[in-house]
């Protein structure tokens, strides 16, 4: 779902402008800031379309690449809130994704054999031989999307994108009371 509408990001010149009017704007800040969100919409985009048209959510392409990475390692499964944890995800949430997965025949759920209270989750064939054949094109287009950076570029912009998130945890939200708290891990744009 696409966070930022704009398809012109306002020139440099009317930020400067706007920070006439509104002397917190800072117009560097703001420039980054909105290329940053129409990039991510775009990148979302096109990630979305190939994933819908092979009838799959984002959500649901996640949880497939968890139980995948999890099949490489060993033999276990992981637990509905293993996996919501990794996701960030509430387990009610979760529990929705598996259950999809299960219909369409992509994930089981089976008792723990050592913890009959506990169910693990587990790619089935059918899950491992849809990610088999969805991979390779998911990959290609990865790549596509990143082929204009150089590795050295590609460097840069994972370290000062990992600068951009650490900085996410000091920006107050408003809380339901109105008050300021911590943003949670995942910011959310909000108009």
């Amino acid at each position: 779902m696409p966070l930022l509408m704009l398809k012109d990001l306002p020139r440099y010149e009317c930020l400067l402008e706007g920070s006439k009017q509104f002397p917190d704007l800072d117009p560097s800040a703001c420039e980054v800031y909105l290329h940053l969100l129409r990039t991510g919409d775009e990148v979302f985009r096109v990630c979305d379309a190939h994933l819908a048209a092979h009838n799959i959510s984002q959500g649901r392409f996640t949880v497939l690449m968890l139980l995948l990475d999890k099949a490489t390692e060993g033999p276990h499964a992981r637990t509905p809130a293993e996996l919501a944890e990794m996701a960030g995800v509430t387990r009610a949430t979760m529990t929705g994704l598996i259950d999809t997965l299960e219909r369409d025949g992509f994930v089981r759920r089976e008792p723990d054999p050592h913890d009959r209270r506990m169910m693990s989750v587990n790619l089935t064939p059918a899950g491992q031989a849809f990610l088999s054949k969805f991979l390779p094109e998911h990959f290609r287009r990865t790549a596509m999307l990143m082929a204009h950076l150089s590795e050295s570029e590609r460097k840069t912009l994972v370290r000062l994108l990992a600068k951009v998130l650490q900085g996410t945890t000091g920006v107050p939200s408003m809380a339901s009371d109105g008050g300021a708290s911590p943003v949670p891990s995942t910011p959310v744009f909000v108009e």
